[in-house]
């Protein structure tokens, strides 16, 4: 991997959870493989009062908990001790626009002390309320100016509410700050197996020329979780699964499964493509909301012998709340790709397995030669990209059974990526880190299509809010949602596949 140039890190919010679990063990994974700058610091910014000293123990602590290669590194202990060093912390109120001229200089000298040529990176692991606040005050002191060095600011999701505060929170960046120097992070885009979508459609010659509405019947993709809000539920309730996980991660996946080749792999190209996609969806109207999508709210249920509880019941949940753990809806891409083509998305919580993963169903043949079989007919052959877990592609397809006759069955024909056992496959954050390092925004979200994304999520939530008699419609935690998702399927021999925690063998066991 390519070393980026020398730089500092600053990390807003380097007191939270985010930081200790995530973020530091992941730049240690990125030490432990050598391919940090010579010249590197990370400088914590937080309003807890720690030392470098409480600071570098506390993230030593996380790093030997959460970093993937402490266990495979022979010397632990040594590179751990060399590269806590590179940590330092600092005490600020960054509500408080007069002590970043204290900030300012704590930074400059920590730069001329380690050599970095000014060149920063600051990362926002804060509440949404700061992120218009933080990079203002840091432009008032002139840290937004790429005179002396190069300034990056990385913004953790969610971009904004709706389509409205999405809006207004990329036109202040923008007063400040260049497209091109703002990262707007979605760990999704660092998934190895979000990118590989990529990689099976254009570097295949049995995949691209049948990714169309010529050849495929229709799409679907499914994030389930199988566990509740727990803890969350304060915050839930003011997101819902719909901002949660359709308008972003769903939504981005849908756009990579069905982007046009880009001209070339790089940033520009590649986001020109997903942006758009976004753009042709075809709009819901607001009074057609309840037609397209379906949303559910979990409850009481019994799992494996244990009562689990249901939404309403969870901690800082509204009793009458209406705010959906269930989303599942059909939508069209208007191009001349995917014309008549239904895009069908689904995600929720307490589902009977955690799983994410991308189904293109292929079309049957034209002709009936096996029409009395209905192992065949009623299962067209399918291609599934898992996600998570198992991560992987299963290709199903028709076989004869042996012995007399033309008895066709499915069969599953399948890839590991755990089977690149030579690999180590990087955590999504140290992916997303090591790109902004460099400079690479190919896998971050750029700010149209953010807002692109929000404008086709308006209606739905303009719906919601307004019509009271659009249901939300219970499930038992641990089923696969409402039964009515089904009706979205037009076709009555069609309807979701349930996948298992497993990939292959779906047909002759499942995991749960």
């Amino acid at each position: 991997m390519r070393k980026p140039e020398n730089h500092i890190l600053v990390i807003f919010g380097a007191s939270g959870d985010l930081t200790h679990r995530k973020l530091i063990p992941a730049i240690f994974d990125l030490y432990i493989k050598d391919t940090l700058p010579e010249k590197f610091a990370i400088l914590g910014v937080g309003r807890t009062s720690f030392t470098d000293e409480e600071f570098r123990k506390r993230m030593g602590e996380g790093i030997e908990t959460f970093a993937s290669m402490v266990k495979a590194s022979s010397n632990k202990a040594e590179k751990l001790k060399s590269f806590v060093k590179k940590l330092y912390y600092t005490s600020l109120n960054t509500k408080n626009a007069e002590d970043y001229n204290g900030f300012k200089s704590t930074l400059l000298n920590l730069d001329k002390e380690t050599g970095t040529g000014e060149n920063f990176i600051f990362y926002l692991a804060t509440p949404p309320s700061m992120y218009t606040v933080i990079p203002e005050n840091l432009a008032k002191q002139g840290l937004n100016s790429e005179n002396t060095g190069f300034k990056r600011l990385i913004v953790e999701k969610p971009f904004g509410y709706d389509l409205e505060s999405a809006q207004k929170l990329n036109n202040h960046l923008l007063k400040d700050y260049k497209e091109d120097q703002i990262y707007r992070i979605d760990h999704y885009l660092g998934k190895e197996t979000v990118q590989n979508l990529l990689v099976t459609r254009f570097s295949n010659g049995i995949f691209e020329p049948l990714w169309n509405r010529n050849y495929v019947s229709h799409v679907e993709i499914t994030s389930a979780e199988s566990i509740g809000v727990g803890s969350r539920g304060g915050y839930y309730e003011g997101s819902g699964a719909l901002r949660d996980m359709l308008q972003n991660h769903l939504l981005l996946l849908a756009s990579l499964v069905s982007m046009e080749p880009p001209a070339i792999i790089d940033s520009n190209s590649i986001r020109n493509e997903i942006v758009k996609v976004l753009q042709s969806i075809r709009p819901i109207k607001e009074d057609e909301v309840d037609k397209h999508v379906i949303r559910g709210q979990y409850m009481p249920s019994t799992i494996k012998g244990v009562k689990v509880k249901g939404y309403r019941e969870e901690t800082g949940v509204n009793p009458e709340s209406r705010t959906e753990t269930y989303v599942a809806m059909k939508f069209f891409i208007d191009n001349m790709r995917w014309a008549g083509v239904p895009f069908f998305i689904r995600t929720g919580k307490m589902l009977p397995t955690r799983v994410t993963e991308v189904v293109i169903h292929f079309k049957q043949t034209p002709h009936h030669l096996f029409a009395g079989n209905t192992a065949i007919t009623n299962n067209q052959n399918q291609l599934v990209i898992r996600i998570q877990p198992d991560e992987g592609l299963l290709l199903k397809f028709g076989m004869k059974v042996p012995g007399s006759g033309f008895n066709v069955q499915n069969v599953n024909m399948d890839f590991h990526y755990a089977d690149l056992s030579e690999k180590e496959l990087p955590s999504a954050y140290e992916r997303l880190l090591h790109d902004c390092m460099l400079g690479d925004s190919t896998l971050y979200s750029r700010g149209d299509a953010v807002e692109a994304a929000w404008k086709f999520i308006k209606p739905i939530q303009d719906a919601w809010e307004k019509d009271r008699n659009i249901s939300v419609h219970g499930y038992p935690a641990g089923t696969w949602g409402p039964d009515i998702a089904d009706n979205l399927f037009e076709d009555p021999h069609l309807s979701w596949r349930y996948p298992c925690k497993n990939l292959a063998n779906d047909g002759n066991y499942c995991e749960l």
